[in-house]
């Protein structure tokens, strides 16, 4: 069993109010949980306005696998227009 997680530190550019910023982490995060196989929240700059860190974590049998499943989650939240990525972490156990 392999385990991967991905951190994942944000800038909305939109944001102007948190609830601005609510908006655009629960549409990420629903869209994240629904097209992949993982688990993901907010963890942190919970009340920062511009500024949100993420993590999502997957589970899985073989290695290469949960690498390029981790390496898509990244790529499709760098997509997103609404949100600039100021750094990331991935880590594998």
């Amino acid at each position: 069993m392999h385990i991967g997680s991905l951190l994942i530190e944000l800038e909305i550019t939109n944001g102007r109010t948190l609830k601005d910023k609510r908006q655009v982490i629960r549409s990420l995060l629903d869209r994240i949980r629904g097209r992949f196989n993982v688990s993901a929240a907010e963890v942190g700059q919970n009340d920062s306005v511009r500024y949100a860190r993420l993590a999502a974590v997957g589970v899985a049998n073989d290695r290469v696998f949960l690498d390029g499943m981790m390496n898509k989650v990244a790529d499709f939240i760098e997509s997103e227009p609404r949100v600039v990525v100021v750094a990331q972490e991935m880590e594998f156990f």
